[in-house]
């Protein structure tokens, strides 16, 4: 899978605003609707909390990858965004994340969805990249820097 065909600058924000674990989801959802990647907001946000439900996707080092399988979307679909406040999002590590990435796909596709969550977690092993993410101010640059 090349990130750079399900990235777009589009399916970046570099600035959001939520304040709980929902709001992120809300807002990284209202991306996708914009761009145009899914058409059914509350049924892609079940899926999302219902995820969240089962086990949180805040990982490690500000990370959180919130993600479901629905029918809404007929190709994996995914977006980044950047929060300017970190947010708790009962990571494992206990620490708030600031780099959100949300990947929703199709319910009979695993394949892609697994490989994206491989490539994904991949990247954020380096400091420097999540230091790079967190300081640009370009939506180009973040999918530079996560492709790279």
């Amino acid at each position: 899978m090349d990130l750079r065909t399900v990235l777009t600058p589009e399916t970046v924000e570099l600035h959001l605003q939520g304040k709980t674990k929902e709001d992120i989801i809300d807002e990284m959802l209202e991306i996708l609707i914009k761009a145009g990647k899914v058409t059914d907001k509350a049924a892609a946000r079940e899926c999302v909390l219902d995820r969240e439900r089962k086990m949180s996707t805040g990982m490690k080092h500000g990370i959180a990858i919130p993600h479901g399988k629905t029918d809404t979307v007929s190709d994996l679909v995914a977006c980044i965004g950047i929060s300017d406040n970190p947010v708790d999002f009962d990571s494992l590590d206990q620490e708030p994340c600031r780099i959100f990435i949300m990947t929703l796909s199709p319910v009979n596709k695993t394949g892609p969805h697994l490989q994206f969550l491989a490539e994904v977690s991949l990247l954020f092993k380096s400091a420097e990249k999540r230091q790079q993410i967190l300081s640009t101010q370009d939506k180009a640059e973040v999918i530079k820097i996560l492709t790279e």
